[in-house]
């Protein structure tokens, strides 16, 4: 069942997409961590995308995300695992969510991931 917080389903070629930009950055560009760094970054601003765990226990943690993202018009994703984020950020544990700051390499990803993000609010 789906968490309430989860606006949208990701399909999985995207969700691998989504954890490549996460890597490109971690090597190339610069990453906030963790739900507090995510939140910080989307309030000063100087956010390019927030990616969200879809597997976040308790869900409160992350709920206010993806109102606070579309506020400030910043771009957020899903994926399916705390795990996967966390390793594609480059630490050995789960992460809930993630900021890209700069994307580094990873600016074409992005705008991809963008594209098909917008493509998938459309059909949806």
């Amino acid at each position: 069942m789906p968490k309430p917080y989860v606006k949208f389903d990701i399909p999985k070629e995207l969700s691998g997409r989504i954890l490549q930009a996460v890597e490109t950055a971690r090597n190339t560009g610069k990453l906030r961590r963790g739900v507090n760094e995510t939140t910080k970054a989307i309030e000063k601003g100087i956010s390019q995308l927030v990616v969200i765990a879809g597997d976040v226990e308790p869900e409160e943690i992350v709920m206010h995300l993806p109102a606070l993202c579309e506020e400030k018009k910043v771009l957020y994703v899903y994926v399916p695992s705390k795990l996967e984020l966390g390793r594609a950020s480059g630490i050995d544990v789960g992460s809930s969510a993630i900021a890209i700051v700069d994307a580094g390499e990873g600016k074409n990803l992005i705008k991809d991931i963008s594209s098909s993000l917008e493509q998938l609010k459309k059909a949806g």
